[in-house]
């Protein structure tokens, strides 16, 4: 009897991780399709290496999941163990001040999902993902190389993400 216990909470988990996996790849989908600056391929890596995001069974909970895992992005990204160029500490201090404003942005949006207000949602998705932009004017205005141009990138596409699905709720 243990066995077939066994062997039915393992088919069990084999549904829920490929009812996560096809709706992380069917949500990605969809979202590209709508918004171009949308990466479908980074959506479904990014998502499917996120633990939270592999055991949404919603939309709602795939949003709640990926605003979650850019939150997480925006924490010390700028100031992890790295050394910059001569030059661009002003810039680099402006996208600290900025990525907060992503990180409050990403929690009110947070909130706002769970209370399922998902227009106030994409309002702040909508101003957070402004953010690594703006960091990266700061670099232009200063005629500094920006360092952080890679994580700028990565930063938009993670909140693009849950912002795109908001627009699916």
């Amino acid at each position: 009897m243990k066995f077939f216990v066994s062997v039915a909470l393992f088919f069990l988990f084999l549904n829920c991780f490929a009812t996560a996996q096809t709706l992380i790849q069917d949500s990605c989908k969809t979202a590209a399709a709508k918004d171009p600056t949308l990466k479908y391929d980074f959506c479904v890596q990014s998502l499917e290496q996120d633990p939270q995001s592999k055991t949404a069974t919603t939309l709602e909970g795939l949003v709640l999941a990926s605003i979650t895992y850019a939150e997480s992005k925006t924490t010390n990204t700028i100031l992890k163990n790295k050394t910059y160029p001569p030059g661009t500490e002003p810039a680099l201090s402006t996208c600290v001040e900025l990525y907060d404003d992503a990180n409050n942005s990403l929690n009110e949006a947070l909130m706002n999902v769970k209370s399922a207000d998902y227009k106030s949602a994409n309002v702040d998705l909508s101003a957070a993902s402004d953010e690594p932009g703006t960091c990266e004017d700061g670099f232009k205005e200063t005629h500094a190389k920006s360092p952080i141009t890679n994580e700028n990138n990565v930063l938009f596409q993670k909140i693009l993400i849950p912002l795109a699905f908001t627009n699916m709720l």
